[in-house]
């Protein structure tokens, strides 16, 4: 094998190496600090009877409308799919020519090319072709629990754009659920609470790292040898 070769063949395993380690990066949530930043800043004018940062408000409920505002997402997540597939064909064919009957006498033809050996028209042919498949896939996810989440945006229509994580440390290992999306205020109940299943374009993520989460974790060179690239 040539110089060439083997430093081709060592950058394609390189290659592979470099796609069976890469992982899913954890997108990022806004911090407190970053929301309130988006907002406009609110004027105070000192000096005067009312103070708008120290206000009291007699008549608004506590709902969740501007941003900065917290906003609890209750999680009632569940899917179930399950799809099967089955195909299956055959074919035969039977082919039977008997040797034709001529003035009495069955038809023969005298071959020189076969030593003189006498041959006749009778002819036979069968062939077989079959073919079966069959396939199912089934899947059941499962997510409860609660976000309280901070509205980022107030979109022009009244519509609230939510974002939220939770981190939790458990023995030796990390867990987290992050939720984005878009809700309406009108979907918000009484004590400030929504379903997960209001939010549209949701983007729940849920995960973690640690002993345990390694412990699912495929290898690195099991991920290589299953990944898109591998020809074999």
């Amino acid at each position: 094998m040539s110089t060439k070769n083997i430093k081709l063949m060592a950058g394609v395993v390189g290659l592979l190496l470099l796609v069976g380690c890469t992982t899913a990066p954890k997108d990022r949530i806004a911090t407190a600090e970053e929301i309130f930043a988006m907002s406009a800043p609110q004027r105070i004018d000192n000096g005067a009877i009312f103070q708008p940062a120290q206000g009291m408000v007699l008549f608004e409920d506590i709902k969740a409308r501007n941003v900065g505002d917290m906003i609890t997402i209750i999680l009632s997540e569940q899917t179930n799919a399950t799809t099967s597939a089955s195909t299956s064909t055959s074919k035969d064919n039977d082919i039977d020519i008997i040797n034709p009957i001529l003035l009495g006498l069955p038809g023969v033809i005298n071959s020189t090319l076969l030593s003189n050996r006498q041959m006749t028209l009778e002819s036979s042919l069968d062939s077989n072709k079959s073919f079966s498949g069959d396939g199912d896939s089934a899947q059941s996810n499962q997510l409860t629990g609660s976000v309280t989440a901070l509205v980022i945006a107030v979109l022009p229509n009244g519509y609230l754009r939510i974002e939220g994580e939770k981190n939790i440390s458990i023995n030796q290992g990390d867990e987290y659920v992050r939720i984005k999306g878009i809700i309406r205020p009108v979907d918000i109940r009484s004590n400030n609470t929504i379903s997960s299943t209001q939010v549209a374009n949701a983007e729940i993520s849920y995960g973690g790292n640690g002993i345990i989460a390694s412990a699912n974790d495929m290898g690195w060179l099991a991920k290589m040898f299953n990944s898109i690239w591998w020809p074999f």
